[in-house]
């Protein structure tokens, strides 16, 4: 490893936000020696990755924002890493994380990063995984990973996070009954956000029915109500993730589950890198131009 990579790295875990985000733009950038990087990362301790994913409305942000604030109360170092979605033309993240949480911007105890999704069908950027271990081994105590939550699949963050919040609000209660198996089976916590609004109630006591559906196992889902812009229910919600976390760490099945499905996505990753995306649409619209009954099969045959 170069010697500018090597000083990047030992300042990760001296509250060095500048050093951070270097690293994480040389990974997230693959520039020379992120490779080398990633293979020297250190994670002297277990840091909590917390997922809060859930349907366009569902109050994520403002949920993300009220657990700062209680983390904050117990002088933790909070990581946010927000996936936004992504411009199809640019490749550019369209909301910016500032915007959403500026309040605490200039918090030292506060590290920030927005990541585009960049196409990713799973609504998280193929980069995230990386991204997620460079802030594990800075010494945070705490890191909330956010999804885009524009109709993209939310079951990707299953494999990225320890702890699974799947967010959701009242309004949803039509929807309950068809709501999808894998949303269900990625959930370790439920919260039904909003829950000052009407039928609230009712539609948690359903989540809480479908839940004890649920085969049996070491971890049973709760489901917790909160009113994120009033910071009701986020103390319980922070316990129940500390309870996750402390369970998950005595049972190896979980983390077996996690690191497998990280391995998938980087050896999949890694066999397409070299794949021209814009390439590829500039031959298939020049095919298409050229031939009426295009046949994208017989296109790609003995191509890839």
């Amino acid at each position: 490893m170069n010697k500018a990579a090597t000083n990047l790295l030992s300042k990760l875990d001296s509250n060095n936000y500048r050093a951070l985000a270097r690293v994480i733009s040389i990974v997230e950038n693959e520039a020379i020696g992120y490779q080398e990087i990633l293979s020297s990362l250190r994670f002297d301790k277990q840091v909590p990755v917390v997922g809060i994913t859930g349907p366009p409305g569902a109050g994520k942000s403002t949920l993300v924002n009220a657990l700062i604030i209680h983390y904050l109360q117990k002088n933790f170092k909070i990581a946010i890493i927000a996936v936004d979605p992504t411009s199809p033309f640019n490749y550019g993240a369209l909301l910016g994380d500032r915007i959403r949480l500026n309040t605490h911007y200039n918090n030292p105890n506060v590290y920030i990063r927005s990541l585009a999704s960049r196409g990713s069908l799973g609504g998280l950027s193929h980069k995230i995984m990386e991204v997620v271990d460079v802030v594990k081994a800075a010494n945070f105590d705490i890191v909330f990973v956010e999804t885009v939550g524009v109709g993209q699949s939310e079951v990707e963050i299953a494999g990225l996070a320890d702890t699974t919040v799947v967010t959701l609000v009242p309004e949803a209660g039509d929807e309950i009954q068809t709501m999808k198996a894998g949303l269900m089976e990625i959930a370790d916590i439920f919260v039904v956000n909003k829950a000052d609004r009407p039928q609230a109630n009712h539609f948690a006591k359903n989540l809480q029915k479908l839940v004890h559906n649920k085969p049996i196992s070491e971890w049973q889902t709760p489901v917790i109500k909160t009113i994120a812009t009033k910071k009701e229910g986020i103390a319980e919600l922070a316990e129940q993730i500390t309870a996750h976390h402390h369970q998950i760490h005595q049972l190896h099945t979980k983390k077996a589950y996690l690191l497998t499905q990280k391995a998938l996505q980087i050896i999949q990753y890694n066999r397409m890198k070299d794949i021209d995306q814009y390439a590829l649409q500039q031959s298939i619209a020049a095919e298409l131009e050229a031939n009426a009954t295009f046949n994208l099969y017989a296109f790609l045959e003995g191509k890839f």
